[in-house]
């Protein structure tokens, strides 16, 4: 051991000590980091072992040989600390360094890694089930997974194609009652740099949600000359990032168009910046 660090191995916390020569899991919850035997059923009609650990509220981070749990409620209040509050996800974990042990946080296991793809993960399932989806297997077209508008006029959905019974009169949808008034902002500050292992790179819901496929956003990059910009105001910060030249960034920014009435996004009309 380095003489720098003057903890005592033998006199690390109890709770804080992964047992020894046994089955355990890393059990992740809202109260800090715990440490579990846990023993799977292995009767003949049991379900998978990740099934297992599903019902009793536990989203594993790995589903070949898991290790490392999360509880369903500590997956959900990172969603809402880093919707809310804009917590990151190492701020998030170093809150839970403090919760298992306030005085010896750099003991605790370090998961966070595990948290962030376990979160994105936990996000999908919530996004399939608000959908009315049972797995990835049925869909079907862009943007099962966006949430839809009750309000916005949709022919055929919530507003008949026809005047009435009596008098079938297609009506005219570029009437007053129908016109669609259209938004459109950009967050410059939203840049995503280049992927060092594209290939690695997992799509869980490419296109299922409000963002436009990536291939199509790459045959547009490929068909559309990048003009730069000038603008005639001083010092217009919105113009003048978004004309920088951003060589190591993907996208400079996301883009999106969406209802005026609602402000709900249009279906496929949020992507990238170039």
């Amino acid at each position: 051991m380095d003489e720098v660090e003057w903890e005592d191995i033998n006199n690390i916390p109890l709770h804080l000590r992964p047992p020894l020569g046994s089955k355990y899991l890393t059990i992740v919850n809202v109260t800090g980091v715990h440490f579990m035997l846990v023993q799977a059923c292995q009767c003949v009609n049991a379900e998978s072992y990740h099934m297992q650990l599903f019902h009793s509220k536990l989203c594993p981070s790995t589903f070949t040989r898991p290790s490392t749990m999360f509880t369903f409620a500590v997956l959900d209040d990172f969603l809402r600390d880093n919707v809310e509050c804009g917590t990151s996800g190492r701020n998030y974990y170093n809150k839970l360094h403090r919760m298992t042990s306030s005085v010896f946080p750099h003991l605790v296991a370090d998961r966070y890694w595990e948290l962030l793809q376990a979160a994105q993960q936990w996000w999908v399932l919530k996004l399939l089930k608000w959908s009315g989806f049972h797995d990835k297997t049925h869909w079907s077209t862009e943007g099962d997974l966006a949430l839809f508008c009750m309000a916005c006029p949709q022919p055929g959905i919530n507003v008949s194609p026809y005047a009435n019974k009596r008098n079938p009169i297609r009506l005219t949808f570029q009437s007053w009652k129908y016109t669609r008034t259209l938004v459109m902002d950009g967050n410059f500050k939203a840049e995503h740099m280049h992927e060092r292992c594209p290939n690695n790179q997992v799509w869980l819901m490419d296109g299922h949600g409000f963002m436009v496929t990536n291939p199509q956003y790459q045959e547009y990059l490929k068909a559309t000359p990048h003009i730069m910009e000038k603008s005639t105001c001083n010092n217009h910060k919105a113009i003048s990032q978004a004309s920088m030249n951003q060589g190591k960034l993907n996208s400079t920014g996301v883009g999106a168009m969406a209802c005026a009435w609602c402000r709900e996004p249009i279906l496929p009309e949020a992507t990238e910046l170039p």
